[in-house]
């Protein structure tokens, strides 16, 4: 999928890997509720495919693709300077989790850079990114975004990853990144467990329970 690729990250000093993946599965065990399929529909076959009935399917597939993102317009972001840090946490998540993240201690799994997008680009990159994160168990991602700081609206682009990633059920955490990351640049997210990685935590938990000395 677009979007996901995988990236090796030495972790900052203060834990092992081991030690922060700890602090991640108190977090998101077996308790997460599995997030529902997003514009998912179904179109009965038609007894013959006339190109009628083509285009009008076609066009259609082009509604619900584009009713499935649900990320607001720029029209109606707020904005926040281009020299602000981003920061936001969900009820539930753990102090020590969202400490290390803000410190650059996690993996970072994947990344998406919105450099040159325009709005609608960036809004579309960003919907599929968290998606494609979630089902390929990326747990920590960092998107660049700019600061924007010269331009004739500075943080636009900025402004709406901020507004944006509050919106996802998949985004658990962010927050503004180290400088050796893309600082006031750029910002880390948290992800919330797919369904397919919980069930491999709840089979480990299971075998150690199983084979406990």
């Amino acid at each position: 999928m677009s979007g996901v690729s995988k990236d090796r990250e030495i972790n900052a000093e203060g834990g092992s890997q081991d030690d922060l993946e700890e602090g991640f599965d108190v977090l998101f065990g077996d308790s997460v509720e599995p997030l529902r399929g997003k514009g998912a529909a179904f179109v009965a076959k038609s007894a013959q495919l006339t190109p009628g009935v083509l285009a009008r399917r076609e066009a259609a597939q082009l509604e619900i693709e584009g009713e499935g993102n649900f990320l607001d317009p720029d029209s109606i972001i707020e904005q926040v300077a281009a020299l602000d840090p981003l920061e936001f946490s969900r009820p539930g998540v753990q102090h020590g989790v969202y400490k290390n993240l803000r410190m650059g201690k996690y993996e970072i799994q994947s990344r998406l850079d919105l450099h040159r997008h325009t709005v609608e680009q960036a809004r579309t990159a960003l919907w599929n990114f968290v998606d494609d994160c979630q089902r390929h168990s990326v747990r920590c991602a960092l998107i660049t975004h700019g600061k924007g700081e010269h331009l004739a609206r500075p943080a636009v682009l900025k402004s709406c990853v901020n507004h944006w990633l509050k919106q996802f059920d998949q985004v658990l955490a962010f927050h503004t990144a180290q400088k050796y990351h893309g600082g006031l640049g750029a910002t880390y997210v948290l992800i919330k467990k797919g369904s397919a990685a919980r069930q491999s935590t709840s089979e480990k938990l299971e075998q150690a329970g199983h084979y406990k000395p």
